[in-house]
């Protein structure tokens, strides 16, 4: 399928290669923050990005905001054709280029639609493993898949894909947003009442059931019962809010535990934490310990799918092993447990801690800035591209 460049208002052409990314989802979450980054990031005198939502939100009015187009329509695990009719029509009628999915539902309907209309697909695939879909879809329609860590890139290569046809790229933060300096640090604690000299513990992201809120509320329990002095602050929305709420409530904990809701700036949050907490059980490589280390505040993690890529334990942080496979060497036990021991440990050790925040921007510098995941995701959408218009060179030739 030949280029044809798109023409503007006033006869002008579009040379800029279109890249349409087709989204699962359309919450404030990691993986949507991840696309607003990248479409920022890359290229814009060589790359056109608009968007594919399953439904109007806040993030999609963010989107617009930016400038970006911004189209709707239902997105399943099983898509129906109307989607997959829309997306050819967008490929047909506003030269889009190459698709760009993000979740299983995403890349399904892209997949199709791109072998239908003969344009290259591309999937990011967010997790710490691959669905069982998700790796049919891309051997059935040779589309390209992208990971963020090392374990979901080697379990691609073991079930079978191409080495060719997957790529590692790891997640990345702007970190000319998030810093030491993004925010006065009595921003946010006056907020939740807070003071000044005031330990202050933070949690970040989703309040479900994979990111692990109710092991951080445990780990917290037990570190009041330590350090009653202790503040926590819980930033995030989801379905297990109100019951982690409750709980708060039936403990009398209020006063310790801040519920601080949806956060539309974190970056003006990360400064005025002294540690933060990551409980997951399932996570790939979480943009909320990247966005931690670049402001400079240590990570205490459970050491699961990418994160041991992440944080260099003793030196950023400290990492735990899970209770159903320590897997971790570690002088804590595991699971939250020994989160909230290391927690204690490293609030004891304030010279420590110091020095893990300055060694934590060191590393988000070194390894986790946006601008190279975008370098690396446009030289993959550039060989996608240039092996295309091979092809239909070669198919033209008589």
């Amino acid at each position: 399928m030949a280029r044809t460049p798109r023409v503007l208002s006033g006869g002008q052409t579009d040379e800029r290669t279109h890249i349409l990314e087709v989204l699962g989802n359309a919450i404030v979450g990691g993986m949507e923050n991840y696309v607003r980054n990248l479409a920022a990031n890359l290229p814009s005198d060589e790359f056109k990005v608009s968007l594919l939502c399953p439904f109007e939100s806040p993030y999609t009015a963010l989107l617009r905001s930016e400038g970006r187009e911004v189209y709707i329509a239902p997105l399943r695990d099983d898509p129906p054709w109307r989607t997959v009719e829309l997306i050819c029509t967008l490929i047909r009628e506003t030269g889009v280029d190459l698709l760009h999915a993000h979740l299983m539902n995403a890349h399904t309907v892209a997949a199709i639609a791109g072998r239908l209309s003969g344009i290259s697909t591309v999937a990011t695939l967010h997790g710490m493993s691959l669905q069982p879909q998700e790796i049919s879809v891309a051997r059935t329609t040779g589309s390209h898949t992208i990971v963020v860590c090392r374990e979901a890139w080697s379990q691609a290569l073991a079930v079978g894909l191409a080495p060719e046809f997957v790529s590692l790229v790891p997640n990345g933060v702007d970190l000319t947003v998030y810093h030491p300096l993004s925010a006065d640090p009595a921003e946010f604690r006056q907020t939740i009442q807070v003071g000044p000299t005031d330990m202050l513990v933070g949690f970040v992201g989703r309040l479900a059931w994979e990111k692990g809120p109710d092991k951080f509320l445990k780990a917290a329990e037990l570190m009041l019962q330590r350090r009653a002095e202790v503040h926590f602050a819980m930033v995030g929305t989801g379905s297990m809010e109100n019951d982690l709420t409750a709980k708060v409530r039936r403990t009398g904990l209020e006063s310790r535990i801040h519920m601080v809701g949806l956060a539309r700036e974190p970056h003006r949050i990360y400064p005025a934490l002294d540690l933060l907490l990551h409980t997951s059980r399932a996570d790939a490589m979480p943009l909320t310990i990247l966005e931690a280390m670049a402001s400079g505040v240590p990570v205490v993690a459970i050491g699961v799918g990418g994160i041991p890529e992440i944080i260099a334990t003793g030196e950023t942080g400290v990492l735990v092993g899970t209770s159903e496979w320590p897997g971790i060497v570690s002088e804590y036990p595991g699971d939250w447990e020994g989160v909230a021991q290391a927690a204690l440990a490293l609030l004891s050790n304030p010279a420590r801690l110091k020095l893990m925040a300055s060694a934590s921007v060191k590393r988000a510098h070194a390894n986790f800035d946006i601008r190279q995941s975008a370098i690396l995701t446009s030289q993959i959408f550039r060989q996608l591209l240039g092996s295309r218009h091979a092809k239909a060179r070669l198919h033209s030739v008589p």
